[in-house]
């Protein structure tokens, strides 16, 4: 059965467990993993740092711009290209401006602890950026998301590459979430209108 289809059936309180429990395993697994990978959990925590320059104008408008080329592409491609089974929807449309902001700060983090301040610390970006793209399983057989997955992924790791913070890929994932969440809950209560 395709993952759209199985969306379709789950209830949006089962599908905002799912995602929960998703995220969860992604903060369990990052610090599970920096136990053995960093010699000390300051080393860790020494990856986030307050620079608000890097943090809010690379990092802010960064999303801004990528945010804008998503919408860009929304009205330039056709709506199959961009469609991934509806998931996003299921996730943002039926939720408060405040749900969103915590699901966008949520995800961002525990993407971006695992991914770049864990994989990438130690992996490498290349790595790191390849498994980022493969767990977004749904766009595995939509070209243009995957491609636009991969991009990003690798965007967000040179993001931290050249900053040394991971408080910047997590503003610009968390940005990029919550207005494309805001404007995917908008349009929602705009059809009921």
């Amino acid at each position: 059965m395709k993952q759209s289809e199985l969306i379709k059936k789950m209830t949006d309180k089962e599908i905002l467990v799912n995602l929960y429990i998703t995220q969860l395993f992604m903060v369990l697994l990052a610090f599970i993993l920096a136990w053995f990978m960093f010699e000390s959990w300051s080393d860790l925590f020494q990856l986030f740092k307050w620079d608000p320059f890097s943090i809010f104008i690379l990092g802010g408008g960064s999303a801004l711009i990528i945010i804008l080329f998503e919408l860009i592409l929304e009205k330039v491609l056709p709506k199959g290209m961009l469609d991934d089974g509806g998931i996003n929807e299921r996730v943002f449309q039926n939720r408060s401006v405040a749900h969103i902001f915590l699901l966008s700060i949520f995800i961002a983090f525990s993407e971006e602890l695992l991914f770049r301040g864990v994989l990438q610390t130690h992996f490498g970006i290349i790595s790191a950026s390849v498994l980022f793209a493969i767990i977004h399983v749904r766009y595995l057989n939509k070209i243009v998301l995957f491609t636009i997955t991969v991009g990003l992924s690798f965007y967000l790791g040179w993001l931290y590459m050249i900053t040394e913070n991971l408080l910047v890929p997590i503003f610009t994932h968390f940005t990029i979430d919550f207005v494309l969440g805001c404007i995917l809950s908008c349009r929602k209560k705009e059809n009921r209108v």
